[in-house]
C-alpha cells in the first residue's frame, strides 16, 4: 500500500519502510511525527482520494536531520566585469514512514 502526502509544499509518494527526505522539522531524532495532509491512498487498481482521505493518517519516525550537498549559483555579465558566486545548503530531515492508515 502506498500514499501520497503533503509537507513542506512538496507532494511525496511513500509506502512503509521507506526513508524519504524531506523539507525540515523541528522534532528530535528518533522521535515520531503524523502527516495528516494525505491526498491519496491506494494499493493497484484500489485507489482512494479526495473525501475518503479525509481521516488517513501517515506515522513516520526521523531517523536523520542534516543539510544536503552545496550548490553554488553562479551568474556573469559578458563584457560588464559583473560576476557573482553564491552558495546555497539546504536543510533536511530524513524520516521513515512506520504505518499507513
Amino acid at each position: 500500500m502506498y500514499a501520497v502526502i503533503k509537507t513542506g509544499g512538496k507532494q511525496y509518494r511513500v509506502q512503509e519502510g521507506d526513508v524519504v527526505r524531506i523539507e525540515k522539522l523541528n522534532a528530535d531524532i528518533g522521535s515520531k511525527v503524523t502527516f495528516d495532509d494525505v491526498l491519496m491512498v491506494g494499493e493497484g487498481a484500489d485507489i482512494k482520494a479526495g473525501a475518503d482521505v479525509a481521516k488517513a493518517k501517515v506515522t513516520a519516525v526521523i531517523t536523520e536531520a542534516g543539510r544536503g550537498q552545496k550548490v553554488v549559483i553562479f551568474k556573469k555579465r559578458r563584457r560588464k566585469n559583473y560576476v557573482l558566486t553564491k552558495g546555497h545548503r539546504q536543510s533536511f530531515t530524513a524520516v521513515r514512514i512506520a504505518k499507513i492508515g
